[in-house]
């Protein structure tokens, strides 16, 4: 889901002192104009993968079924899309829940945030050993990112989505400040070593369940660029600092790691075209969270998400 809430709520209440709840809705929420709606169709491809590693091995947790199809409708004002995850492999299936959401309130305010949860990953390492699938390995994160411009948000990063970005000039650029928060979660019914597993990592790292939950503060900016021929393209980058608390259940002890540091960067590519009655826009984000559990091991994971759109224009008059 995507919206953008300008300052409309602001002139009703430069109008009319008393307003309801309802009226400010209609006016943030509802567009009127059929000029500006549109029907989506869109394939996308969204993952959770996490790593641990040690000064010589490595292993990687990456789900099944990664791809989807799904249709929405877009406006001015707000963009929803509903997607059906694809279960390719029918064997080694990965259940999940997905759901993202990107804000941009008044002129100086962007927020994002994220719910995902999974169950059932594939065991891949550098050591030789073949990969192995795990359904008793879940995963739960929860998160958000707020972010402060210093200048105001002159671009409507959901108008671009809908296909109704304005070209009134070639370049909008914005940065500021602000924070983040996320829990992340995993565990297993053992352990989440695979087979010979311990034979490349202590008994620190065969964890049966892990805990963190984190703040911090983080920096970025937003950028679009109008580029010949109807095409516009994005760049956002937001690197963020965290203090983490982990609490680590291994086989028969628990522990605290008493390195708290969290690193993270996000990013977002993004590459629309904008024709009369139509529209496309491919879109790629990434967050990558990286920690130490202590004990020469190294914990990270990535939140990565893709989106190819293709949007047709209600009431717009083919000639």
């Amino acid at each position: 889901m995507q919206s953008q809430i300008l300052k409309d709520a602001d002139s009703l209440r430069k109008n009319n002192e008393s307003i309801s709840v309802m009226q400010i809705a209609d006016s943030l929420f509802i567009d009127r104009n059929i000029k500006n709606y549109s029907l989506r169709l869109f394939s996308n491809y969204k993952v959770k993968k996490f790593s641990i590693r040690n000064d010589d091995s490595k292993l990687k947790y990456v789900p099944n079924n990664k791809y989807g199809i799904g249709f929405g409708f877009a406006s001015s004002k707000v963009l929803i899309d509903i997607a059906f995850n694809l279960k390719t492999n029918k064997e080694d299936v990965t259940n999940r829940f997905d759901a993202q959401g990107t804000l941009i309130a008044g002129k100086n305010h962007y927020v994002n945030g994220f719910v995902q949860t999974y169950k059932g990953f594939n065991i891949k390492n550098d050591f030789n050993e073949p990969t192995e699938f795990r359904s008793d390995i879940r995963s739960v994160t929860v998160g958000f990112n707020y972010l402060f411009t210093l200048s105001e948000i002159e671009f409507s990063y959901s108008l671009l989505k809908a296909g109704l970005a304005k070209r009134n000039k070639s370049v909008y650029i914005t940065g500021g400040l602000g924070l983040f928060g996320v829990y992340d979660y995993f565990s297993a019914d053992n352990d989440i070593m695979p087979e010979n597993g311990e034979l490349y990592f202590d008994e620190y790292a065969q964890i049966k369940r892990y805990n963190s939950a984190a703040v911090g503060v983080l920096g970025g900016f937003l950028s679009v660029f109008m580029l010949p021929k109807n095409f516009i393209a994005s760049c956002n980058i937001m690197p963020g600092i965290a203090l983490m608390n982990k609490h680590i259940e291994i086989q028969d002890d628990t522990y605290k790691p008493l390195k708290p540091m969290l690193y993270k960067l996000d990013y977002t590519l993004a590459l629309g075209y904008n024709a009369k009655r139509y529209y496309l826009t491919l879109i790629y984000n990434d967050g990558f969270y990286a920690t130490n559990l202590d004990h020469g091991n190294k914990y990270t994971f990535n939140l990565s998400k893709a989106k190819l759109a293709f949007g047709y224009k209600l009431g717009v008059n083919k000639k």
